[in-house]
């Protein structure tokens, strides 16, 4: 299967309605009512954007419609004829983030194996999930996982998200690392998975340690073995 149709596929079963925004399905001309449809989709884009911002710059509890709504310079009642409550916002914003922390990581790997030379795939896959968790999206991803531990609203919210985004990547992402094998040259799923999960954690704690270590040479040192680990894993099994 090529890359294109991999991507096309998983994004649009994750979020159906973001994906298809994100390609432009909306045509550019045509009917002042899709017209009209297409302004109002930019507009809540640049919304969410500023919800993001607002997210990873202030916290959660600094997500809010008001606050939204200043950054963009509309009016209450613009904002509220998109968004009408705050938590209509953050679903908005948990969809984005959802989507597009697959999308980046995606795009970024696939590029990375079409440029390939002589690296290991398995580094190069643990190096693009590693640029993905620095991006502003997974920052909001990050703060949204924080809250909803203790936000029952957000999390009734957020949890059903994340845990689409895991069954669908999980689910297809054998197809997107074929040379995972055992040393029989099966595709060894149970450790393609276990490496996953190893990647996901150790990156994600990694990245709420920074300023703890203080040290970019410590934290590259802890990547590169990750990635190390990860690629003996693919040689040797459990």
């Amino acid at each position: 299967m090529k890359a294109s149709d991999l991507q096309d596929r998983m994004l649009s079963a994750l979020m159906p309605e973001v994906h298809a925004t994100c390609l432009g399905r909306l045509p550019e001309n045509g009917s002042a009512e899709k017209w009209q449809q297409r302004k109002s989709a930019r507009m809540r884009e640049r919304l969410v954007g500023a919800a993001i911002d607002r997210l990873v710059e202030d916290g959660y509890p600094g997500l809010t419609t008001a606050a939204v709504a200043t950054a963009c310079e509309v009016s209450r009642g613009a904002m509220h004829h998109h968004f009408q409550t705050r938590m209509e916002l953050v679903a908005a914003v948990v969809d984005h983030v959802v989507y597009h922390r697959m999308r980046t990581f995606l795009a970024d790997y696939f590029d990375a194996v079409s440029r390939r030379k002589d690296e290991p795939m398995i580094e190069l896959a643990c190096d693009a999930h590693w640029r993905s968790v620095q991006t502003r999206d997974y920052a909001a991803w990050l703060e949204l996982a924080l809250a909803a531990r203790t936000d029952t609203e957000l999390a009734a919210i957020f949890e059903p998200a994340a845990r689409r985004y895991d069954a669908i990547w999980t689910g297809e992402m054998i197809d997107a690392f074929p040379f995972w094998q055992d040393d029989q040259g099966r595709q060894d799923w149970e450790n393609l998975k276990l490496a996953h999960d190893f990647t996901s954690a150790i990156h994600a704690g990694m990245l709420l340690h920074q300023p703890i270590f203080a040290d970019n040479a410590r934290i590259d040192r802890l990547r590169r073995f990750a990635a190390h680990t990860m690629q003996r894993l693919s040689e040797t099994g459990s």
